[in-house]
């Protein structure tokens, strides 16, 4: 699995990084990183089609168990993904920014 630290993350997505939520609709509306878009776990396979393959996406969660189980499924399928250590849970903590109460949005 490839997984960034959520400085790493910081900076990616500060330049516009694709970035993948594999949480459920619930979680994600509770709270997630901003630009994210909402591809629950059980959705991602059927949904690889939305993704540019030219382009690094971020996978995130809540802690990092899911994104790492997704991130090496992506790249076993051609991708370059990039599991975010911390997930969500970690992004909160260090005080960044979150989106909260909004819809989950597609790609």
């Amino acid at each position: 699995m490839s997984e960034v630290t959520l400085d790493a993350f910081a900076d990616a997505l500060a330049d516009g990084a694709t970035v993948i939520d594999v949480r459920e609709p619930g979680e994600y509306v509770g709270g997630h990183v901003p630009g994210a878009v909402l591809m629950p776990m059980g959705e991602l396979p059927s949904r690889t089609g939305e993704l540019d393959k030219s382009r690094p996406v971020f996978i995130i969660c809540a802690s990092g168990n899911r994104s790492g189980a997704m991130t090496d499924y992506l790249r076993h399928n051609g991708f370059d993904a990039r599991s975010v250590a911390g997930g969500t849970s970690g992004w909160v903590h260090t005080g960044r920014p979150v989106v909260t109460g909004t819809r989950p949005n597609a790609a």
